[in-house]
């Protein structure tokens, strides 16, 4: 009976660095499975079809390769060309098959840069009101768009997330939206109207495993991912 309940869950994709971090893929795992999916771990060294997976999650990691998107590379900032190259490659099968897909984090900003768009290098040199903080734990407001997914998902307009990240999302790519912002004006969450499931956002919900709203993103994905036809078609 346990081999039979396994194998009727969808499978989900993540993907990570090489080298990244064990925890934040356990994390992902923890709550896809929570939500009643199979995770795997997707890397450059350990690469899975595409073709074979139910929804992807794009997830947290260094910086994206500055060429992706017309500008020049930095001193001193980490970047991983191999998982840029199978993000976006996957990303392009994703788009095909019309895969769920979630960014998380450098997920969000790579789901931006695969439609065409721009990153900010450094927020802080845009925005400089934004907060310097570096933590797991909620400590930042966000502001949701009422008339968006990610708005129905989280079922409140503003909540408080966690910040990992010095980058974000410039210049929206094709068919993109920004649907949440902090007070200083940083894009956290955007989101395809023209996609099945393609949402990207700046935190990480994987690490507020008691927030049964941010546990939602994951909740949300799997249902699309099994192919619920009224969240699929929405």
């Amino acid at each position: 009976m346990a081999s039979v309940l396994t194998s009727a869950r969808p499978l989900v994709g993540v993907t990570a660095s090489v080298h990244g971090s064990r925890v934040a893929w356990w994390a992902n795992r923890l709550a896809l499975w929570r939500a009643g999916a199979r995770a795997v771990r997707i890397t450059a060294d350990s690469p899975y079809p595409i073709d074979e997976l139910d929804g992807l999650v794009v997830g947290g990691g260094d910086d994206i390769d500055a060429s992706l998107y017309g500008e020049a590379a930095r001193p001193h900032i980490r970047i991983d060309p191999q998982r840029d190259r199978l993000e976006l490659n996957a990303l392009d099968c994703a788009e095909k098959r019309r895969l769920p897909v979630l960014g998380i984090c450098r997920g969000s900003q790579m789901i931006n840069v695969h439609r065409g768009g721009t990153l900010h290098m450094d927020i802080h040199e845009v925005y400089e009101e934004a907060q310097r903080m570096r933590t797991v734990l909620p400590r930042k407001r966000i502001r949701i768009e009422p008339d968006s997914r990610l708005y129905g998902i989280l079922g409140i307009g503003e909540c408080r997330v966690n910040a990992l990240h010095h980058q974000s999302v410039n210049r929206l790519g094709d068919g993109l939206r920004t649907v949440a912002r902090e007070r200083s004006g940083v894009v956290q969450g955007i989101e395809s109207a023209n996609h099945p499931f393609l949402i990207g956002v700046q935190w990480h919900p994987e690490y507020l495993v008691a927030d049964e709203r941010q546990q939602g993103l994951f909740r949300t994905l799997v249902d699309a991912s099994a192919g619920h036809p009224a969240l699929v078609a929405a």
